[in-house]
């Protein structure tokens, strides 16, 4: 018998989050907490879906008129037009003047992918950077455009626990010219650490300055401050500077539609007469690569975003989970210092949006799971979504066992 053609393949690693939401659904034990994956939940440990999203598609099912046909291969046109005007400021002086490119992609990894496919293929000198550290999805998603440049700035210090502005500015002071800068726009992930706005503007200089082309990642609109305006400056802060850019949208998080995976890419030109061109090459790139975005969640968020009182029912569903965002944060913070955990913790307060990096070394995460059943990233990561009244004093009470009794 011939050989197999798949004899030789060998397995790889599941990614991490889905590894550990694997291992944790097949736990049986009735205190385990998954701090790992990165959803939010409400103060009962539950999915939420947005009452503005359920009103919505209640409506749009009873909607006769509405069909199943492909859209175009760039995407709803109301969708990616309402989705650019949210993030960019419908004043934008990109929006007024026609210097957008918006299409619509497959969440936030299928924007990310679109943009840097595209720049792959377009930029000089065909270098990318991502932030050190950053999603575990962004490098894999640079190697798989084809990027083999692929480097890192720093943006955290891991004494201070906050942003490393100083070493972030002399690597971009450092990259090529062209060069891609990926960017968490807010709630960087995994560090929950984000440039204050007097940051973000001696970051632009810098990008401006060098002539660097800026890719921000937009995952978590308005779930930071709980405001999409104050969320959203460093994208329009970048425009004012009349700097071109990237932008991946995703509206996984805060509409809730994790599984409808809706997100918008756009290029921002110097000029409106790039627009039809950058157009025709990203559906170009899109056809072989998904050819056809679905609709149901387009229609959702165009519906939602387009209505002026369904508009102000989701901010208002966004300021909320923001808050509760804060609120565990303040109460794990409180619980820890109730217990005078060894150390200082006040980073838990100074971090923002869903996440958290404790500064757990890799044996006393591997600790907290083995003795307490508290899963989180390897490198310390955790969701501040998961904690809840339930739970937040059997995971500080993990926390604190794990700082006092395992050392490296």
């Amino acid at each position: 018998m011939a050989k197999s053609f798949f004899h030789d393949i060998e397995p790889v690693p599941t990614a991490e989050t889905f590894r550990i939401l694997d291992q944790f659904n097949s736990d049986t034990n009735p205190n385990k907490v998954n701090l790992g994956i990165g959803v939010y939940r409400t103060n009962e440990g539950k999915p939420w879906v947005l009452p503005v999203v359920s009103s919505t598609e209640t409506a749009l099912a009873a909607d006769k008129t509405l069909n199943h046909d492909y859209l175009s291969i760039d995407g709803m046109k109301e969708f990616y037009t309402i989705a650019s005007k949210l993030i960019l400021g419908a004043d934008s002086p990109a929006i007024v003047e026609n210097r957008v490119c918006a299409v619509q992609a497959l969440s936030g990894t299928g924007s990310l992918r679109l943009i840097l496919e595209f720049t792959k293929r377009f930029l000089p000198p065909k270098v990318v950077y991502t932030p050190k550290p950053t999603w575990g999805n962004h490098v894999k998603i640079a190697r798989d455009a084809g990027f083999t440049d692929r480097r890192e700035y720093r943006c955290y210090n891991k004494e201070t626990r906050g942003l490393d502005l100083n070493g972030m500015l002399e690597d971009l002071q450092n990259a090529p010219e062209g060069s891609v800068i990926i960017l968490h726009g807010c709630g960087q992930n995994p560090t929950g650490v984000d440039p204050s706005n007097e940051e973000w503007i001696k970051i632009a200089n810098v990008i401006k300055e060098k002539h660097l082309f800026p890719l921000l990642d937009y995952a978590y609109l308005g779930l930071v401050s709980g405001d999409i305006d104050q969320d959203a400056f460093a994208v329009r802060h970048f425009v004012s500077q009349g700097i071109e850019l990237g932008v991946a949208q995703s509206f996984a998080k805060n509409f809730g539609l994790y599984s409808s995976r809706i997100g918008c890419s756009f290029l921002v030109a110097s000029s409106a007469e790039y627009v039809n061109t950058l157009r025709s090459q990203l559906k170009a790139i899109i056809r072989p690569m998904w050819s056809n975005p679905p609709v149901e969640g387009a229609r959702i968020v165009t519906t939602v975003l387009s209505n002026p009182a369904l508009l102000t029912e989701w901010k208002e569903c966004v300021l909320s989970m923001s808050k509760r965002i804060k609120s565990a944060r303040e109460s794990l913070f409180q619980k820890m210092r109730e217990l005078g955990t060894p150390g200082n913790w006040e980073h838990i307060m100074k971090h923002c949006g869903m996440f958290t990096f404790t500064g757990l070394t890799p044996r006393q995460v591997k600790y907290l799971l083995e003795k307490y059943h508290i899963y989180t990233l390897g490198n310390g990561r955790i969701n501040m979504c998961i904690i809840n009244p339930s739970n937040v004093e059997y995971v500080a009470k993990g926390i604190d066992d794990a700082v006092r009794n395992v050392t490296e």
